[in-house]
């Protein structure tokens, strides 16, 4: 293990318009592998390009110690570039290949320097990460969405970067490629912090950094023992609120029945200094005794009831926001048995080839069917959604859909307009909804108050998911036939179970592609296609 770390001290960070992230965070990451948690909007993806130097701190400071390597959630990577080019090793192939010729120019060995053997390193890496077959002068625009990452992930790695920083590297990985990402990351010996909604990797950290509230927690182990933990912690909050709740009636009853024993107190002592014929001046003092003991009795119990409010104040700070989804969709609905989409012959044609072989796809989606998409990556499956849903013209074959009341949301969850607020996006799709079921509508997706008028460009992954889902969902006319491209891409585990309660509304049909696992589970799919060279075919289950 090494000595490398990562050092955050007094750390703040707030947008332009001075929106906090966080504040005044104080943590170190040590050697080894920590993965960190948080719900969506909390800031983990800033709180990774701060430490990577993406984005300026507005307060603190951050100390790395050793090579930093870093992937972000979006790749900023053209589609005109090779692997090469990604890889940062094209000068030095390009010198390597003119030495090979017979050039003894000196630049060339300059370019070289030690690097003699760093093609083949190269596809050692590669093939670590299942891209051992991809040729090195390919252009990055022909890969599919898995393979890019799983690219970006092989340039980092090729640096040997004493602390590594990882947002989502599972995003569109298939599951051989979730595979070799987990082997090569159970033998790393720097530094690692990652971002991720994936249970499998999240349970091989060595421990869990929770985002939470303004600070970060540590737990030692993987995600399963984190999950344990926080649960633990909630039942107790509930038992502190219960306790605490019923001090508060304690004391309130405690103090009504003193002030009751005070006010007979003080009814009996007048009768009796009457009955006793004391000189007034004598009979007053004693009535004001008799009041200030009722008073100081009366704000000793008062003092007792704000004490038990605070405590239950307390508790109820330390219990979680559980946040839920709850929908009814009853304008999806589609009769069983119903076409929504229907295909003969299809084929696509890129870079002068077709995707499908032979005669092509024939596809067939009825109402209300729930089908999963799967395949390796490069395999056509995000091509074949942008056909079903008109984002893409096929190069043959037949196509029926019917109503056109089919609703796409592609990987780069691109749907929205970025400059405007979510209440404008979704007037937009719902322009005869009134403007207070509006926002009634959108608080159910999480956007209270001033958060449905945040900028849909201010948004977090998990927050423009929630989004789009609420301006598709309920969209005149709502959707039959919705295709979902990776939609848990970004999403922490709770933002995950939020989509599960919002789809599980859904009464339409829809065709989503995952590589998630257990989230395919939870949605009870009931129909499994499978692409793989260039075949699609029927499945009982995933493979």
């Amino acid at each position: 293990m090494s000595d490398a770390c990562v050092v955050c001290s007094a750390l703040s960070f707030s947008w332009p318009d001075d929106t906090p992230v966080f504040d005044n965070l104080s943590f170190t990451v040590p050697a080894g592998r920590t993965g960190l948690v948080a719900p969506n909007g909390a800031g983990k993806s800033t709180l990774l390009r701060v430490i990577a130097g993406d984005l300026r701190a507005t307060g603190g400071s951050v100390s790395v110690d050793g090579l930093l390597g870093y992937l972000p959630q979006n790749l900023p990577l053209t589609g005109d570039l090779t692997v090469a080019e990604v890889l940062g090793i094209a000068p030095i192939l390009t010198a390597l290949a003119a030495v090979e010729s017979g050039d003894t120019d000196a630049k060339h060995f300059t370019v070289i320097g030690t690097d003699w053997d760093v093609e083949e390193r190269t596809r050692a890496q590669l093939g670590r990460l299942g891209l051992g077959d991809l040729m090195l002068t390919r252009r990055l625009h022909t890969l599919s969405g898995g393979q890019i990452v799983s690219l970006g992930l092989a340039a980092q790695l090729l640096r040997n970067p004493d602390v590594l920083l990882l947002d989502e590297p599972t995003n569109n990985l298939d599951l051989d490629a979730r595979r070799a990402l987990y082997d090569v990351l159970d033998g790393w010996r720097g530094a690692l912090l990652l971002v991720s909604h994936d249970r499998a990797l999240l349970d091989r950290m060595d421990r869990i950094a929770e985002l939470d509230g303004g600070e970060i927690r540590f737990y030692g182990g993987g995600f399963t023992y984190y999950e344990e933990s926080v649960r633990s912690a909630r039942e107790i909050a509930h038992k502190n609120i219960r306790n605490a709740e019923q001090d508060v009636k304690r004391e309130k009853r405690e103090m009504q029945q003193a002030r009751e024993r005070a006010a007979r107190r003080s009814s009996n002592a007048s009768k009796n200094l009457a009955d006793a014929g004391l000189p007034k001046i004598i009979a007053g003092m004693r009535a004001r005794n008799a009041q200030e003991s009722a008073g100081r009795a009366n704000e000793m119990h008062g003092s007792r009831v704000d004490a038990a409010k605070s405590r239950l104040d307390a508790a109820e700070r330390s219990l979680r926001d559980d946040q839920t989804i709850s929908l009814e969709l009853p304008g999806t609905a589609v009769p069983t048995g119903r076409t929504v989409f229907a295909c003969e012959g299809l084929n696509v044609t890129l870079d002068g080839q077709e995707l499908f072989c032979g005669t092509g796809i024939d596809l067939a989606v009825r109402g209300p069917e729930r089908i999963a998409l799967t395949g390796p990556n490069g395999a056509g499956k995000s091509t074949l959604l942008r056909v079903i849903g008109g984002d893409l013209a096929p190069s043959s074959g037949m196509i029926t859909r019917a109503d056109g009341r089919i609703a796409y949301l592609s990987q780069r969850l691109d749907l929205l307009d970025a400059d405007r607020t979510v209440a404008e996006n979704m007037a937009d799709f719902a322009p005869d909804m009134l403007p207070a079921d509006r926002m009634n509508l959108l608080a159910r997706f999480l956007f209270r108050g001033s958060r449905a008028h945040l900028p849909v460009g201010a948004l977090s992954g998990g927050e423009l998911l929630r989004a789009s889902l609420a301006c598709i969902l309920f969209a005149e006319p709502a959707p039959q036939l919705l295709l979902l491209d990776e939609p848990t891409n970004n999403l922490d585990l709770l933002g995950v179970a939020q989509l599960v309660s919002a789809l599980d509304a859904y009464q339409g049909a829809f065709v989503m592609v995952s590589h998630d696992e257990r989230f395919l589970t939870d949605m009870k799919i009931e129909r499994w296609l499978r692409i793989s060279d260039g075949n699609l075919r029927e499945t009982t289950e995933p493979e």
